[in-house]
């Protein structure tokens, strides 16, 4: 402990005291449950035509969901895409990429029809 003087007060500065913890008092610690899946989707490799072919066709190029629904010609509301609400979206999207990736370099395919 360390404690350096002043003209009217001391001041005293400790090693276990972390300024980060400290001014985020409020904050609790966050822990996030999906980590562990996440860190494994994205360390998958792709390494067989089938499986890649079957990734590409099972994740979708752009989200499902989002749609205009249309009455007598007029958009009369707007559904927004949901997908990024799924906490796992970087991860299949870039699993995605990995699979179309590995069909053009290695297999010498093209990817169109998937696009």
């Amino acid at each position: 402990m360390t404690v350096l003087q002043t003209e009217k007060k001391h001041i005293v500065l400790s090693a276990v005291i972390n300024p980060i913890v400290n001014r985020q008092k409020n904050h609790q610690r966050k822990v996030d449950l999906l980590q562990p899946l996440r860190q494994w989707i994205d360390a998958l490799e792709i390494q067989n035509r089938k499986v890649a072919h079957f990734i590409a066709k099972l994740i979708p190029a752009q989200c499902p969901f989002e749609r205009d629904i249309v009455l007598f010609g007029r958009i009369i509301a707007h559904i927004p895409p949901m997908c990024k609400l799924n906490p796992l979206y970087e991860q299949f999207i870039g699993l995605r990429f990995r699979a179309l990736c590995y069909l053009v370099d290695q297999c010498g395919e093209d990817i169109q029809s998937y696009c």
